[in-house]
């Protein structure tokens, strides 16, 4: 999902560590009795300019976020499948709501069983939930951000509840377990028959969705879904309108039926978030403290304000504040004097890579955007004026690690390769400007590089691009972030060292990821050039880092609509069969999909007198119903 450097998640340092910090799952020492719940209240700092603003976890892309996600819709509404074990992204299977998945029949059988939860409303989480998932998906799948072609629901024969507690799913062909249970089970979080209505005050079920067999009630579970969408504040008939149900979200009965730890009991347009234990809580780890809250800021300088007061619980160090940097970004140096009294220093890598993408069909510069963009010397010349080693250094204080892939290097994991290590594109202005100028370019340094010489030959501009067109793009970024806004400056000096005109403005994070989705280049929407929302994307919940969910052709989360048949063929072999990741990710570290960006490493900031906070799993989320006073 989106990582606001955050995760988005994450979502979410350089572009600040204020937005990749997230929570880890139990930790096996940890006592599961639930005790006397305390009277104490944990309150979390939010990134800047990033709150929650969506409630209802099946979303399109412009609410898929860590915000959204792992730092809100988990506390509340469980995943089938939890993922973060450890400072592993790897599968959880105590904190799950069904045992293991088992495979059979050539891995085209795959059988779930329920394990023992319950809703708050007090009736148990059973395979009608799933199913109601499930069918909801099947009506409405070019709704869900994390789709793409060929996955989930599209690889399905069959759908069957076998009894309340357990599903089979029946698949068109042979899977790879491993990716079926990493990146699409992981995807399903079952719904209540509360929710299953169509209109307000309707009787539960009503909908007809839950109950019906798999892919047999599109029309009712369309409107079920578009029912719940406008409840949650979007109208998918007028999808750029306001959410004018924010204030609802603590109040409306459908949104406090949880099988979650938490229940919410406050929340504003803001960020201002307060929950409550959810004290029917089924699972292994429940709350003792009383309130958790999550506080919003507008900038990273106004949250470390609030540490020096010691007015936040948890919270993150921005980079600016570093007063000692660090020459391993996984193990913290000394703390900041102003905080080291009162709060203990983490580092906290994310399961994620750094990117910001382009817009392939960006009508943008009359036209000759989204042509220029799909030109791959033209790409080349933009990464080979990235620094990021520099930039990690200067700007994050050495808590960073590069992005030269779509693979993480961090946590270290054997899928990322030595050619994408290696960094196959490193700093070099000179063959930046080689680049375009042996493409038809008249090289302009600090100025505006145009094509003098169009057409589709070797020694010419591309496909599409006309005489006189001009390296001049708009970049719009995360607003809110010190370190952010230093790299977007650092980089749009160092591209115009190459004659790419970049101009910069910043919005909040939530504007630039609803500004950046996929479009057509006859729309007037696909203006948009590049965005930068701080964080790219933590693999979440694509855990297996595969790649379909935001490079595939026309998936739902290719936020800059990337189509490459290589590629997509490369994809297949990955989820089908258990071939390495090594082809796929070669290939897109050499074709360059996005602009890949120095990933931060969180900084997070911990009061000393709160246990069980850390160690923080690489996902970035919440688990407050771990932490005691």
């Amino acid at each position: 999902m989106m990582k606001h450097s955050l995760r988005r998640l994450v979502v979410s340092g350089i572009t600040a560590s204020a937005l990749t910090m997230g929570v880890i799952t139990v930790a096996p020492t940890l006592a599961t009795s639930a005790g006397a719940a305390s009277s104490s209240v944990v309150t979390w700092a939010e990134a800047p300019q990033s709150p929650p603003n969506y409630i209802f976890p099946f979303m399109g892309l412009q609410f898929f976020s860590v915000s959204n996600i792992n730092q809100f819709q988990f506390l509340m509404y469980r995943p089938l499948y939890w993922f973060g074990n450890g400072t592993s992204p790897n599968l959880n299977p105590s904190l799950s709501l069904a045992s293991n998945p088992t495979y059979s029949n050539n891995n085209t059988t795959v059988v779930v069983k329920l394990k023992n939860y319950k809703w708050s409303n007090g009736e148990s989480v059973t395979a009608q939930d799933i199913m109601f998932w499930m069918n909801m998906l099947h009506a409405d799948k070019e709704n869900w951000a994390d789709y793409s072609s060929g996955a989930l629901p599209d690889n399905l024969k069959s759908v069957t509840v076998d009894s309340p507690t357990q599903v089979t799913f029946t698949l068109t062909s042979s899977t790879n377990p491993y990716w079926f249970t990493y990146n699409e089970l992981s995807q399903i979080t079952p719904m209540p028959v509360a929710w299953d209505i169509a209109a307000t005050g309707a009787a539960p079920g009503s909908g007809g969705c839950s109950a019906a067999a798999y892919a047999t009630a599109d029309a009712k579970c369309d409107a079920v879904y578009n029912f719940l969408s406008k409840q949650a504040g979007y109208d998918p008939a007028d999808p750029e309108g306001t959410n004018n149900s924010l204030s609802t979200y603590a109040t409306n009965p459908i949104w406090q039926v949880v099988d979650g730890p938490w229940k919410l009991t406050k929340f504003d347009s803001s960020g201002n978030i307060t929950m409550v234990p959810n004290k029917t809580y089924s699972g292994p780890v429940k709350p003792t403290i009383s309130q958790f809250k999550e506080v919003p800021f507008t900038t990273d300088s106004a949250e470390f304000n609030a540490l020096v007061s010691g007015s936040i619980d948890v919270g993150y160090l921005p980079a600016q504040n570093i007063t000692s940097p660090t020459s391993d970004p996984l193990n913290p140096s000394e703390n900041n004097s102003r905080l080291s009294g009162n709060y203990n220093i983490y580092a906290s890598p994310s399961w994620a890579v750094n990117y910001f993408p382009y817009n392939f069909n960006s009508n943008a510069n009359s036209g000759n955007a989204g042509p220029i963009i799909n030109q791959l010397y033209f790409r080349q010349a933009m990464q080979t004026l990235v620094d990021q080693p520099l930039y990690i250094k200067k700007i994050s204080k050495g808590y960073g690690i590069p992005t030269y892939g779509p693979v993480p290097v961090a946590p270290k994991n054997s899928f990322a390769s030595s050619y994408e290590k290696s960094n196959p594109y490193p700093y070099n202005p000179g063959k930046a400007k080689s680049l375009l100028s042996s493409h038809g370019w008249k090289v302009v340094p600090n100025g505006t590089s145009t094509c003098q010489n169009p057409g589709t030959g070797s020694n010419q501009c591309g496909k599409g691009i006309a005489k006189g067109a001009k390296l001049a793009f708009n970049l719009e970024y995360a607003s809110g972030s010190t370190s952010l806004t230093q790299l977007m400056n650092a980089e749009k000096s160092s591209w115009a060292q190459a004659g790419i005109n970049i101009t910069l403005n910043s919005a909040s994070f939530n504007t630039v990821l609803g500004n950046a989705v996929p479009c057509s280049s006859t729309e007037s929407a696909c203006s948009w050039t590049l965005e930068n929302w701080g964080g790219g994307w933590i693999f979440a919940p694509d855990y297996y880092p595969t790649g379909e969910a935001i490079f595939q052709t026309n998936a739902g989360s290719n936020s800059g609509d990337y189509s490459n048949t290589t590629n997509d063929n490369n994809i297949q072999k990955t989820i089908s069969t258990n071939q390495s990741l090594t082809q796929y990710e070669n290939y897109l570290a050499k074709q360059l999909p996005v602009v890949w960006q120095p990933n931060s490493v969180a900084v997070v900031e911990v009061k000393k007198s709160l246990k069980n906070v850390a160690p923080f799993d690489p996902l970035q989320q919440l688990t407050p119903e771990r932490w005691r006073f």
